[in-house]
């Protein structure tokens, strides 16, 4: 982001200047018949000296947010202490009706490797007391980091009861991978329902979000951690990839869909870019956490070419074996590269949304079933990616995926139909808050593990998220899974624990 653009929504956030759009707006406070805090509050991305923090007004949350086509000036106080007694930071920032009256505040001079306290008050309306943290300075030395990384969260599914547990964990933040939404209409069927028909339209995904926002798990599970997000489809359509649907639309009805899927995505999400309704959003960030590691973000869906060979499970055709097939996009490549190239840390984890590892569902020779919305269908963009791991030494690499609603350990080879191929980097696939995985291709994976032998662990009933623990030494992942997502009050567990040594590239189980 360019510094200019930077400043500008720093400003505008805070409520510090005001657009020629907005200028004929006037500001005051709307009398309101109810807490327009419905929908908690978030923190997120955060770095050494600062920290996203984020609510969004909305006293009728299911019928467009009902706050007054007007801005409003929102309170906002940060610190040190449960009881808000200690503050270190406060303002007001404007939430306009153009983004849904969103309130994004970069919080700045905080101290690094720290505990704060958050609150936003609007008249007499103060909203939940959260907590954030910041990340601990550059380079500095750090004994432990420990966060948790989670996606996929059909509401129709089942209840979060994950995030109920995940709020109890001791971490440092939370990273999830996308899917934090699901578009499709409401299923009578299903435990709970979407209100709503698939989300199109601007209004459409502000009201879908409202509905997930309102869980109190969910909500717990922000109010208790820093959150880093990036997303996956089903924020827009499911399977989409840039400008190509899933669903039978034209290029220009996409195009509309895919901004008002974006600018809600924008208006829900505590994330520091720049954001005008006309623009793209760019995702693609990198945090440093200490002297411990570098984390960096990705974003597989908004850059990437169709899937090729007609999508779905299919043999390889030419098209996935392209050098111009990309998941990542040129940009996007040449930054993760750069980052990688210009990392001093022990340990580089790459946070993205589809498995990177090949699965062959049909290892019969001179057959080869490959699912093209993976980068299983992006295979030089991959090779070109793991042979900049090798060629560059990069230290201790580890990826975290999601999407696929199931838990897997990938060793990520140089080449994976050669078992004597050397171990790249660890792949920790983490399943689904609730989404289901679909049973009926779980024997056939099973069958198909022998003949994947870089695939160390395979789990496809359970949901829950991943627990990482990061030292000088070691990167364990704990899969917690919970008994059931049909009962608000299950348990929870350790499934497994697997853990990558230094300069040791593989995990090993040590359940």
């Amino acid at each position: 982001m360019k510094r200019r653009d930077f400043l500008i929504t720093t400003l505008l956030s805070s409520g510090l200047i005001v657009t020629n759009q907005w200028k004929s707006q006037a500001v005051s406070i709307p009398d309101l018949s109810k807490s327009p805090f419905t929908l908690g509050v978030a923190s997120g991305d955060p770095q050494s000296d600062r920290v996203m923090i984020w609510t969004r007004l909305a006293p009728f949350p299911l019928q467009g947010g009902g706050m007054p086509n007007r801005r409003v000036p929102v309170q906002w106080t940060v610190a040190k202490d449960p009881k808000m007694s200690e503050i270190v930071r406060q303002g007001t920032a404007i939430a306009t009706p153009e983004l849904g009256h969103s309130v994004h505040v970069d919080v700045t001079q905080l101290e690094a490797d720290h505990v704060y306290w958050y609150q936003f008050q609007l008249g007499n309306y103060k909203s939940a007391i959260a907590r954030t943290k910041t990340l601990p300075n550059p380079n500095t030395e750090v004994d432990k980091i420990k966060f948790a990384f989670a996606s996929c969260q059909d509401w129709q599914n089942g209840y979060y009861v994950a995030h109920k547990h995940l709020a109890q964990e001791e971490l440092d933040f939370v990273v999830f991978l996308g899917d934090y939404i699901y578009e499709k209409s409401g299923d009578k069927n299903r435990i709970r329902q979407h209100q709503g028909e698939d989300c199109f339209t601007l209004e459409d995904y502000r009201n879908r979000y409202a509905e997930y926002k309102s869980d109190p798990n969910l909500q717990a599970s922000h109010h208790r951690f820093p959150w880093i997000v990036t997303w996956d489809d089903h924020e827009v359509d499911n399977n989409y990839a840039n400008l190509s649907p899933e669903d039978d639309q034209s290029l220009e009805q996409f195009k509309a869909r895919r901004k008002a899927a974006y600018q809600a995505y924008y208006e829900h999400m505590p994330i520091r870019v720049s954001f005008q309704p006309e623009e793209e959003i760019t995702l693609y960030r990198s945090f440093d956490l200490g002297n411990l590691g570098k984390l960096m973000v990705l974003d597989t869906r908004q850059y990437r070419n169709d899937q090729p060979c007609g999508d779905n499970a299919q043999p390889r055709c030419q098209e996935a074996k392209s050098e111009t097939t990309t998941l990542l996009g040129t940009e996007q490549e040449q930054w993760l590269q750069s980052q990688l190239s210009q990392s001093s840390a022990p340990w580089n984890i790459m946070a993205q949304q589809v498995m990177m590892a090949q699965y062959d569902v049909d290892p019969r020779p001179q057959k080869g079933i490959y699912n093209m919305d993976q980068w299983d269908g992006y295979v030089e963009c991959r090779r070109r990616l793991l042979q900049f791991l090798h060629d560059n030494q990069i230290s201790n690499p580890v990826v975290i995926t999601g999407d696929i609603h199931s838990s897997w350990v990938n060793d990520l080879k140089l080449d994976f139909d050669d078992p004597k191929s050397p171990t790249i980097a660890t792949e920790f696939v983490g399943t689904a808050i609730s989404s289901a995985f679909p049973q009926q291709y779980i024997p056939t994976i099973k069958l198909a593990r022998l003949a994947n032998p870089h695939v160390k662990f395979f789990e496809g009933t359970k949901n829950g998220y991943v627990r990482c623990t990061v030292t000088s030494e070691s990167f364990q992942s704990d899969y917690r899974v919970v008994s059931s997502v049909l009962d608000a009050q299950a348990s929870i567990e350790t499934l497994q624990s697997f853990m990558v040594k230094k300069g040791q590239p593989g995990a090993q189980n040590i359940t």
